[in-house]
């Protein structure tokens, strides 16, 4: 396959975004690269595609940039590019939930839980709510036998929607590949949910390290290729 696939994050103050925003703008646009970067004052959300030498690239101009030294990202191999256009935002958030004291930081993140960590407790069977904060229709394409779907239709239902949840019982969140459960996590502690975890790199994340295990399905994703199967393919 031709192509590299990236996808991340980091949650990381940032003073100028215009400015940013046009470096990485000119930056994407001289390697050639499609796909989506949005930039706000809280950090960087990216999704790119493009030959495999440009995205290595982009990702040495990324870590350069001060706060994102340590960037890390989701790769997988398409034989199309799986975005129509180039897009680089400014936006308020980059995962938009519009609640005060939700940006994490090494502070204030919830624990993790390693994707070998999750299957072992789905083997175990551990009395846990295991819940999904993705939209209805991402986890129509699949999701993890026996996770609680909210039935939300946008990211900012979500606080409601888990408000009754038993506060005392382990929540284990998951989402695509991370990045909103940065953000759930903490709202929950908020709402007084005493033990909070989030699976570390996601749906995206586990299907790397352990596989389909306990999962069904495909997992979404916001591109071209629609959902991705536990071997990260279309």
């Amino acid at each position: 396959m031709s192509y590299l696939n990236i996808a991340g994050y980091q949650f990381t103050p940032f003073h100028d975004c215009a400015t940013l925003r046009a470096n990485l703008l000119a930056e994407c646009q001289r390697l050639g690269l499609m796909g989506t970067i949005l930039v706000s004052p809280e950090g960087i959300n990216v999704s790119l595609a493009g030959v495999v030498s440009a995205i290595r690239d982009f990702q040495a101009y990324l870590h350069q940039v001060p706060g994102l030294e340590a960037m890390w990202f989701h790769e997988s191999y398409s034989d199309f590019v799986p975005f129509m256009r180039l897009k680089v935002k400014l936006k308020k958030e980059i995962i938009t939930l519009r609640l005060p004291n939700t940006t994490p930081n090494e502070a204030t993140r919830a624990k993790a839980l390693a994707p070998h960590e999750l299957k072992q407790w789905l083997d175990e069977g551990r009395d846990i709510t295991l819940l999904d904060t993705r939209n209805d229709y991402e986890i129509e394409a699949g999701a993890f036998k026996g996770a609680l779907n909210p039935h939300v239709d946008h990211f900012t239902q979500l606080p409601a929607a888990v408000s009754a949840l038993d506060k005392k019982k382990p929540v284990v969140m998951y989402c695509t590949g991370g990045i909103r459960c940065e953000k759930a996590s903490l709202m929950m502690q908020q709402q007084g949910f005493e033990e909070v975890y989030q699976l570390d790199g996601g749906i995206l994340g586990y299907f790397a390290k352990v596989g389909g295990a306990h999962y069904e399905g495909r997992c979404f994703v916001f591109d071209e290729r629609v959902a991705l199967d536990p071997k990260l393919s279309c």
